[in-house]
Formats: structure tokens, C-alpha cells, sequence
């Protein structure tokens, strides 16, 4: 018996994706399959961004949210984010969605769809067009601790200096961001993608 297969338009979803809380915004701009379910999404998310997938997540889209069930893990039940394609859930220009990385950190991400694209030929997708800054390391207590993390490794006076220098490997520059590098962690998914 054959399986059925789903039929996937080609657009290209231009999304921003914002780390809410941040000023100046560390953000990024990618370019992603309208056929992509939030699973993946998140996949591509996580190496954009430079999380290291370590925690638990969400999508709130409108009223609904969707993730990976787990009764085991005592949340409301949400969606199936396997089940979940983008062009369905986020299927016009100016659709927003929260993507919520580790509960407790609460890592806050505003997405956008900007432009629903054509796809170009010879272009690997999801592919990182753009973005600012560095993200924050994992743990570090959500947008209050980060901010705290860098004014203390900034300044040899302050009393975490030390350690939180330590802890973070013994240097962490706020500013860095390279596009080719995120592309790079993308290049998993665009392969996946490929024979798809």
C-alpha cells in the first residue's frame, strides 16, 4: 500500500525572528521552506539562533500553541508541532507567531513572516540571509541574568566577575555574529530538505 504523501507549495517564507527583551535586538533573518512543520522550525530556530536545544520549547501562533506532547512533562496539552507546516499556520505576509525557548530562562522569540518568496534556483533551504549579535549562553537566567552576565564580565571590578567569566569559558563577545557560521549549522537541514 502506498503512503499518502502531503502536497507542499514551493514559496519561501522570509521570517525575522526577534529574542524579545533584547536591546539592541539580536535577531535573525532566514529563509524557510513554507513546506517546513514547526518541528523542523524549531530545528532550524535552534542553529540560527545558536541555542543548544537543551530544553523544552513552544509555539504560540493566535490562541493555539504547539510542541512536542508530553503528559509525562505536566503542561496543557498543545498541538503537534510534527503535524504542523508552516504554510498552514503561518500562511500570509505579516502572520505572527512566540516561539518560547526554555521555560525557565524563558527565552521569548518574536517571529514575522516579512515576504512569501519564489524559490531561487540553487539556493539550499532554511538559509540565513541576515542578523545581529550573539546569542546568550544557556542558563544564564533569561534576559535579567544576561544583562547581569555582561555587566559583570565587562567590568574586572564587579564581584561576579571571576566567575561568571569562568563560567562562560573565559570569554564571550555580546557583538559576534556570523552569518556564514549560521548557515553552516544549517547545513544539516538543508540537505534533509533537499531529498524531501
Amino acid at each position: 500500500m502506498a503512503t499518502k504523501r502531503i502536497w507542499l507549495p514551493p514559496d519561501i517564507y522570509q521570517l525575522k525572528v526577534t529574542l524579545r527583551g533584547t536591546s539592541p535586538a539580536i535577531w535573525r533573518r532566514l529563509l524557510v521552506p513554507a513546506g517546513l512543520t514547526l518541528e523542523v522550525l524549531h530545528d532550524a530556530l535552534q542553529l540560527a539562533m545558536g541555542w543548544d536545544d537543551s530544553h523544552l520549547h513552544e509555539f504560540r501562533i493566535g490562541a493555539k500553541r504547539f510542541g512536542k506532547p508530553d503528559p509525562d512533562v505536566g503542561l496543557d496539552p498543545v498541538g503537534n508541532e510534527r503535524t504542523v507546516h508552516l504554510f498552514s499556520a503561518l500562511g500570509k505576509v505579516g502572520a505572527k507567531a512566540v516561539y518560547t525557548y526554555d521555560f525557565g530562562d524563558s527565552w521569548e522569540h518574536a517571529i514575522i513572516v516579512e515576504k512569501v518568496l519564489p524559490p531561487e534556483r540553487g539556493v539550499a533551504y532554511p538559509v540565513c540571509v541576515g542578523g545581529k549579535l550573539h546569542c546568550p549562553p544557556e542558563d544564564c537566567g533569561g534576559i535579567p541574568g544576561y544583562y547581569n552576565l555582561l555587566e559583570a564580565i565587562r567590568d574586572p571590578g564587579h564581584p561576579e566577575h571571576e566567575d561568571l567569566l569562568d563560567w562562560v569559558g573565559g570569554e564571550f563577545d555580546s557583538e559576534a555574529f556570523s552569518l556564514d557560521e549560521v548557515n553552516r549549522r544549517l547545513t544539516p537541514i538543508q540537505r534533509w530538505w533537499a531529498k524531501t
